[in-house]
């Protein structure tokens, strides 16, 4: 006697098992469908209707039940989206931030780190990112998936330009369907920024400062020319003149040239390791002849371990020249000029190196100090200029120090003379120096 269960006999023996199961669900639905539109006199197009639900409600988790994947493929599909986002992101030069539909951080580069350290992936990014120009576009991106993109200003330790790129990123999922994450991109506009600032500073600036000696070469020349044209002692005197007032231009040029480079780079922090006490021998050792014609001494106080900090070499040598270039024109004849470097702390309690330089001149008074440092500010223009001043002495060492996250002390009485103090993160000293011979 045959089995019951034995269906080699039925003709559906050879239909698929997902097929006798969909037709034995046709049937089944046909059948109760007819019975309820005829006592529940359904229209044809509701019967329809109702009999598509219960097929498709039947029919659909059969089909996933036999298309499921496993577990272990979807946890290696998602590891591998992972690491191929990562590094992606990695791979950007710019800060760039990968976020989830609900506008979580998801991924983000290193230079994204360093632009915005709050950042944590599993966090909302506007914990990290609050300007209200970012919110706004990620709102508007997170409810049209349009790419937008918008420049603000930065108002972080140091004022930066950026541009934020918003763009909508389909992210494909192990059952074939789309994951909508948001890329955010940033890229920093300041140097352009301050291409235009400094091109139009430049103009205003320059025009001004090169008119009066520009026109005291022009008139020097005419007299040359006319008057003085057979005048020997009046043609050496004119051309003292003239070389004065060409080395005055040369000077406020190279100044202009100088700060407009530290300003192009006041938000990138140098990276190089240096050691300021041979920095401030050489500016002293090299300034001797300006003291000896000045009648002052320069006593200069070092320590016997390396101050070493994250400098541009170059930088630092104008700044601390700039320093001791003014307290010898400044200062009081037959007196001296202090140059101390030391260690001491920031009022946060941070280890700094310090840079102090003190004269002993007439001081200068309360209401000027605020200004000290704005361009072409002078106390006293005429003794200013006739000493070989450009009025952008001061102005360099503040961007200079703003470059290396430092910042300028100024202390001064009237009748008691002036100290002008640098100070610079202090940086880890690998060995100390080697004794003078």
């Amino acid at each position: 006697m045959a089995d019951r269960s034995d269906h080699s006999s039925s003709p559906f023996a050879a239909w698929p098992d997902r097929l006798r199961r969909s037709a034995l669900v046709l049937f089944t639905a046909a059948v109760a469908l007819a019975a309820l539109a005829m006592f529940a006199n359904l229209s044809p197009i509701h019967a329809l209707l109702a009999f598509a639900s219960v097929v498709g409600g039947a029919l659909v988790p059969w089909q996933l039940h036999d298309a499921a994947v496993p577990l272990d493929v979807l946890t290696e599909h998602d590891t591998n989206r992972t690491a191929v986002a990562q590094a992606l992101i990695a791979g950007m030069p710019d800060p760039a931030v990968l976020l989830d539909r609900a506008g979580r951080v998801m991924h983000f580069n290193a230079a994204a780190a360093q632009f915005a350290p709050a950042l944590r992936e599993g966090e909302p990014v506007q914990f990290a990112l609050r300007a209200p120009e970012i919110l706004t576009l990620l709102r508007k991106t997170l409810t049209d998936a349009t790419e937008r993109r918008t420049t603000y200003l930065d108002r972080g330790p140091l004022e930066r330009w950026m541009e934020l790129v918003v763009a909508p990123v389909p992210m494909p999922t192990a059952l074939g369907g789309v994951d909508r994450h948001l890329l955010m991109t940033f890229h920093d506009l300041t140097p352009l920024r301050r291409v235009e600032e400094m091109r139009a500073d430049f103009v205003a600036n320059a025009s001004h400062e090169l008119r009066t000696p520009l026109a005291a070469v022009t008139g020097f020349i005419d007299t040359l020319l006319g008057p003085a044209r057979d005048d020997p002692e009046a043609r050496e005197r004119f051309l003292g003149i003239m070389r004065a007032q060409a080395g005055r231009m040369a000077r406020l040029i190279d100044d202009l040239l100088s700060l407009s480079r530290v300003e192009l780079r006041t938000h990138l922090r140098p990276e190089t390791v240096i050691d300021l006490v041979p920095i401030v021998r050489q500016v002293c050792d090299g300034l001797e002849p300006l003291a000896r014609d000045r009648d002052l001494a320069v006593e200069v106080e070092l320590p016997d371990v390396p101050a070493t900090i994250l400098g541009d070499r170059e930088e630092v040598l104008r700044l601390v020249e700039n320093l001791v270039e003014n307290a010898l024109k400044y200062g009081a004849s037959g007196n001296c000029v202090e140059v101390r470097l030391s260690a001491e702390a920031s009022p946060e309690g941070a280890p700094e190196w310090q840079i102090a330089v003190r004269d002993h001149g007439r001081g200068i008074a309360p209401e000027h100090l605020p200004r000290l440092t704005e361009r072409f500010y002078r106390i006293d223009a005429g003794d200013s200029r006739a000493l070989g001043g450009t009025g952008l002495g001061l102005s360099l060492v503040k961007h200079i120090l703003n470059r290396h996250r430092g910042r300028l002390l100024i202390d001064s009485t009237l009748g008691q003379g002036a100290t002008f103090t640098a100070c610079f993160p202090r940086q880890q000293a690998a060995a100390p120096h080697p004794a003078p011979k």
